[in-house]
């Protein structure tokens, strides 16, 4: 058989070769498409039309927008026809934004898009976004850095977990109350989150006031996110929780609780180590705890426990009370001392590196004050500073 080309075997098989030629379309036409096929992507990955509200980031409500001007485009439905399988150019398939209640290029200038088209209302072409609509989207974002001041933090987020577990803070479900301010824990994303900072007050483009915040997280970094991001990720987020202002519940009462003391001491020790800082500090370093034995059997073996700096002790000091809650007191202390924690690292007997709590650098008279304010119950009103060595009203 003799060879012949692929035209020619078609020819003696009398099939007519016909070129087959490529739809055009003009570049206006080609930028509709393209923008429409933006829109079709939400839509799958969305499974909705883009809608202009509250919670939608700024790419939606571009989406948003481009969709309602195609609508209102003749040319646009027969070309987008095919396309158009979930029937988004449908009037009745409508978003919740009202074209018709704004301006196109005011609106479009609100959403830093910018037409570039010889024809100014040819609002299907966006090839631009400015820098302020970028500026925008970067501070709903806020991306998180490391906190250079994490230390003066953590005792917080210490303690605050204490609270928790004692029973002294409860975490709420966001929603009922969605204040944020300063002093207030939240737990977003599985982290919690401590508002230390909420800037001066200002109008958001919804009309809301929102507020520039300085928030910082358990795990060492911090975020200067707006105070209406904020509330949007802990509406969002199902395991978003609000922390209670501490309740200090029943120290004393007629009715017993699992973790009571019918007699029980707090008492104040001073360490006799050795240690270069202790040594010199000594006269304000001091250990408050709580038992419900004797002290001295307490401290018995100071001398071998790292949680004592591994050396003797002695009673400066202590107070007997009845039907006290233990748990609850030991975290009242750690409360209002958070910022006096002592931060010491030191080697235990197996050489490994332990960091001792519940030492303190207070003077006695202001633990004594403290005690009688945990008597008279005025003692959640106030925190210690240790600047001026005194209690402060919180």
């Amino acid at each position: 058989m003799n060879h012949m080309d692929d035209d020619a075997l078609l020819a003696a098989l009398g099939v007519e070769v016909v070129p087959i030629k490529a739809e055009q379309h003009s570049p206006r036409e080609e930028r509709i498409m393209a923008g429409f096929e933006d829109i079709l992507r939400f839509y799958q990955a969305h499974g909705r039309a883009p809608a202009m509200t509250e919670e939608a980031d700024i790419f939606e409500r571009l989406y948003a927008v481009r969709l309602e001007q195609l609508r209102k485009l003749p040319e646009a439905q027969a070309l987008l026809v095919e396309m158009d399988t979930p029937g988004l150019l449908q009037p009745g398939a409508a978003t919740t934004v009202d074209p018709d209640s704004l301006d196109d290029d005011a609106l479009l200038s609100q959403l830093g898009v910018e037409t570039t088209s010889d024809n100014p209302d040819d609002i299907s072409v966006l090839r631009h976004v400015r820098s302020s609509a970028t500026k925008r989207a970067a501070e709903d974002i806020a991306e998180r850095s490391a906190c250079d001041d994490f230390d003066r933090f953590a005792p917080l987020f210490e303690q605050a977990e204490q609270e928790l577990q004692a029973g002294i803070r409860k975490a709420l479900r966001f929603g009922r109350d969605t204040s944020v301010e300063q002093g207030n824990f939240f737990i977003v994303g599985g982290q919690m989150a401590y508002v230390a900072e909420v800037g001066e007050s200002f109008k958001a483009p919804n009309g809301k006031n929102d507020a520039r915040l300085r928030v910082i997280f358990a795990n060492g970094t911090e975020s200067n996110l707006l105070l209406l991001s904020l509330q949007r990720a802990l509406y969002k987020d199902d395991t978003g929780r609000r922390l209670s202002e501490p309740d200090m519940g029943p120290l004393f009462g007629d009715a017993p609780e699992p973790d009571d003391l019918a007699t029980g001491t707090i008492y104040v020790l001073r360490s006799l180590s050795s240690h270069p800082f202790v040594a010199e500090h000594r006269e304000i370093i001091h250990k408050i705890g709580v038992t419900g034995g004797k002290v001295e059997t307490r401290i018995a073996a100071a001398s071998k426990d790292a949680t004592y700096l591994l050396a003797d002790v002695e009673v400066v000091a202590t107070y007997k009370l009845h039907n006290l809650n233990r748990t609850r007191l030991e975290a009242i202390f750690h409360r209002v001392f958070a910022a006096a924690q002592l931060d010491l690292m030191i080697e235990d007997r197996f050489g490994q590196p332990v960091r001792p709590r519940e030492w303190f650098l207070v003077p006695l008279q202001v633990i004594d004050e403290v005690v009688e304010r945990i008597k008279d119950k005025s003692i959640t009103g106030y925190v210690y500073d240790p600047t001026n060595a005194r209690l402060v009203s919180a």
